[in-house]
């Protein structure tokens, strides 16, 4: 053999190994990567609503010299800020007719247009490799950058986009100030201003210091909808912390606060148990037909239990569900998922098909779900539905928003038809009631 093959299989061989190792990696953060004065850059996928390329942006008198103006973006006006002009990197002077590269990010209730020289592509990390800023990266304010991080031979810096565009929640203002006030970190540090609990009693300073603490850190949004649940909580978080370890200081607080909220088997498939509960809680229908929403489907796996329950539960009725989800990664793989059949529980086997890679559901569970990257807080245009299936997700909506999908919910779910919601989650009174108990929530439209 001459040297030229020998070299070619062990760069093959090279390149398996790294596959493999690649495929082998923990991947559970993703970022949209980009270039700003020649430097690689990342935002966290879940701050972006879409990309984008615009120009003639309007001016703004007065505003900030990074504002480059507001866009008309499908009818929202929006705010156009400039990166590199915000972080003080060279801008080269292009024509005013020019297309510029857009993120467009949605930080907590506000929509916002950032400008970068390239947009890259989506890369999926382990969040443990990611190192805290180093002051070498001085060109960018160090506040501003969460972490950096190599992957494949490349090294990105994460911007804290939340930190940078959160500004005080009640300022009115035409354009964004000069300098952004960092509102991400700014209810951890107001701690020492805000009373601690009373001895031998609860203070309602603190539980409302937690509820902006868990909207700060982990979008968490305190409501009608979780307010039950958010209330015994804060009794036993109260109850097993001393005094001055009541508030929460960091994500990891906020974790640890919010582990005992999720519904079980969350973003994996539905373990026995509580599949059985919820085939329990579907009633008779006798429509031939059964039209179905899951709002924030993720990566499928709990869509697909549930078509498994359906399916099973109504044999001869053919079924649709619209899954949608913002996460363009998981929302991409999900339709071509391949398993060990030991993966997969019992009730889902008899839907599956082996292949050449291993199995995969059948083409009748296949074509009963369509899945589709979509904002959900956009326009739904589905018909009548028979179910919604929106597990733990309004909780991690804005208030307006969970009012805008509950009306949603309510517009677009037949009378008679059901709402699956997160373990600890409850629709209002009136027009919903409750059909099962823990750990299923569900809700019947009357």
């Amino acid at each position: 053999m001459d040297t030229n093959n020998l070299m070619a299989i062990n760069e093959a061989l090279n390149q398996e190994i790294q596959d493999q190792k690649e495929k082998a990696e923990k991947v559970d953060f993703k970022m949209v990567t980009f270039s700003l004065g020649g430097k690689d850059y990342g935002v966290d996928i879940m701050n972006v609503k879409e990309i984008a390329k615009a120009d003639k942006f309007t001016f703004v008198p007065n505003a900030a010299s990074f504002v480059r103006g507001v866009y008309n973006l499908r009818g929202d006006i929006i705010p156009i800020v400039d990166l590199r002009s915000f972080f003080h990197l060279h801008v080269e002077h292009r024509a005013g007719d020019v297309l510029e590269n857009m993120l467009i990010l949605r930080i907590n209730d506000q929509v916002y247009g950032t400008i970068v020289d390239q947009i890259d592509k989506v890369v999926g990390i382990d969040s443990d490799s990611i190192q805290p800023p180093h002051p070498i990266f001085g060109d960018i304010n160090i506040k501003y950058i969460s972490g950096v991080v190599e992957k494949s031979g490349q090294l990105y810096i994460i911007l804290d986009v939340v930190r940078i565009f959160t500004h005080q929640e009640d300022a009115k203002r035409s354009s964004l100030p000069e300098t952004p006030p960092g509102g991400y970190a700014a209810a951890p540090q107001a701690e020492e201003a805000r009373p601690a609990p009373k001895e031998g009693g609860l203070s309602d300073s603190a539980l409302e210091f937690i509820k902006e603490s868990l909207y700060a850190l982990r979008h968490f949004s305190a409501s009608v909808l979780n307010n039950d649940w958010l209330l015994k909580r804060f009794v036993d978080w109260s109850s097993m912390r001393s005094a001055d370890r009541v508030q929460l200081q960091d994500q990891n607080d906020a974790d640890e606060y919010l582990k005992e909220f999720y519904s079980p088997s969350t973003g994996r498939f539905w373990e026995e148990d509580y599949a059985e509960q919820v085939k329990n809680a579907l009633p008779d229908l006798r429509s031939s037909a059964i039209q179905i929403w899951n709002p924030g489907c993720g990566k499928g796996y709990e869509t697909f239990s549930f078509a498994c329950i359906l399916k099973s539960r109504y044999p001869d009725k053919q079924l649709k569900i619209w899954a949608n989800d913002s996460d363009i990664m998981a929302i991409s793989s999900a339709p071509n998922m391949v398993f060990d059949l030991d993966e997969v529980p019992e009730y889902c086997r008899e839907y599956m098909v082996k292949g050449s890679s291993g199995y995969s559901f059948n083409q009748v569970i296949r074509d009963s779900i369509l899945f589709e990257y979509h904002d959900v807080l956009h326009s739904n245009l589905f018909p009548d539905l028979d179910m919604v299936l929106s597990r733990d997700l309004l909780s991690f909506l804005s208030s307006k928003d969970q009012d805008k999908l509950v009306n949603d919910f309510s517009e677009k779910v037949k009378e008679g038809g059901l709402v699956f919601l997160g373990r600890n989650e409850q629709l209002p009174e009136g027009e919903w009631r409750r059909i099962a108990n823990d750990p299923v929530s569900a809700y019947t439209k009357h």
